[in-house]
């Protein structure tokens, strides 16, 4: 059975930090693409981070250069570092997982940035 598990969310400050981590059980963790995406109140789910097998990284332009994604092979996890938070990063945020045709998605996790 395939699990992604995240956490890590919850309630931050504007200009605040937040790491989220999802661990990964029944794939083959190094050979899946890995991504996060998000969904905020009344919009569609959107691509935050994506990181291939062997490292290389893609961002939007929304999160560039305050989103970091990283993964940990040993660990089966994926991490997402999210720095300068904005109150438009609200969201529910998913683990996404990928090797072909088959993907995977988590249960999600929500990140509130507010003051």
């Amino acid at each position: 059975q395939v699990q992604l598990v995240e956490s890590g969310g919850g309630l931050v400050q504007p200009g605040g930090s937040l790491r989220l981590s999802c661990v990964a059980s029944g794939i083959a963790f190094s050979l899946n693409n890995m991504g996060w995406y998000r969904r905020a109140p009344g919009d569609e789910r959107k691509l935050v981070a994506y990181i291939t097998t062997i490292g290389g990284t893609t961002y939007p332009d929304s999160v560039k250069g305050r989103f970091t994604i990283s993964r940990d092979n040993a660990k089966n996890t994926v991490y997402l570092q999210m720095d300068s938070l904005k109150p438009e990063d609200t969201a529910v945020y998913y683990c996404y997982a990928i090797r072909g045709f088959d993907a995977y998605w988590g249960q999600g996790t929500q990140v509130t940035v507010s003051s």
